[in-house]
């Protein structure tokens, strides 16, 4: 019975010791219920297909694939990339991990404005504490940036360097910032407290109104800061 025992304890142990790296083999890949329910990758883990710069070129050294991440590194000057793809009604995730200090964001919806030129809804990535861009409360993450705050009271961010999963869900004119599995802002696209905030914001003089088109690519945003993003998936709505 002892010996059983100790070859359970060192099977459990060895069980947990390769859990990590099972976990780790799991990323960029889509499961059997992501499949039946309509979720599609947008990085595949390997390359950047799927990915272009705005003006349409193929993404810049400056970002990197690598270890199955898709990586902006630090003064590389790569500039954003977009998805080649646009999309109206969607339920977008992905996982991110910036560096202290960084700043860098998500954009939604992003397309060339009959006046502003070529914009985009974007949930904010920042180290709310360290980075320069950290005194209004609309610019810190998961800020529909700078236009409206996150709820504060129910934020969970881990720190800079760790991963962090954020997503974006919109349908109709329902928009959905999450953290974390943790709702922390609800917005109505074209409502009187949209309008409100868009007109004080940097964007009150796009045209159409800024955040009204209906469809637009996904942005990752190059920001002078190092980040990394992975298991980017969306599903059409």
């Amino acid at each position: 019975m002892k010996n059983q025992a100790k070859r359970l304890l060192v099977g459990g142990l060895l069980g947990c010791m390769l859990l990590p790296a099972a976990l780790a083999q799991t990323a960029n890949v889509l499961t059997p219920k992501e499949k039946k329910e309509g979720w599609t990758l947008l990085f595949d883990g390997v390359s950047a297909n799927g990915w272009t710069t705005p003006s349409g070129n193929p993404v810049p050294a400056g970002w990197e694939v690598k270890n199955g991440t898709l990586t902006a590194r630090k003064g590389a000057k790569g500039g954003d990339i977009v998805s080649v793809n646009q999309y109206g009604d969607f339920d977008l995730m992905l996982d991110f991990n910036i560096e202290p200090g960084g700043n860098s964001g998500v954009k939604y919806f992003y397309t060339n404005y009959e006046k502003g030129g070529k914009l985009g809804m974007e949930y904010q990535i920042l180290d709310d504490k360290l980075a320069e861009d950290n005194k209004k409360e609309n610019h810190l993450t998961g800020s529909f940036y700078d236009v409206i705050p996150p709820n504060a009271a129910v934020k969970k961010v881990n720190e800079p360097g760790q991963w962090n999963t954020l997503r974006i869900v919109a349908k109709g004119n329902k928009v959905e910032h999450w953290l974390n599995g943790i709702k922390i802002l609800a917005f109505s696209r074209g409502s009187q407290p949209f309008t409100e905030a868009v007109a004080q914001s940097k964007f009150s003089k796009a045209v159409p109104a800024f955040g009204t088109v209906e469809q637009g690519r996904f942005l990752l945003q190059e920001h002078g800061s190092e980040i990394s993003f992975r298991n980017i998936k969306v599903k059409q709505l």
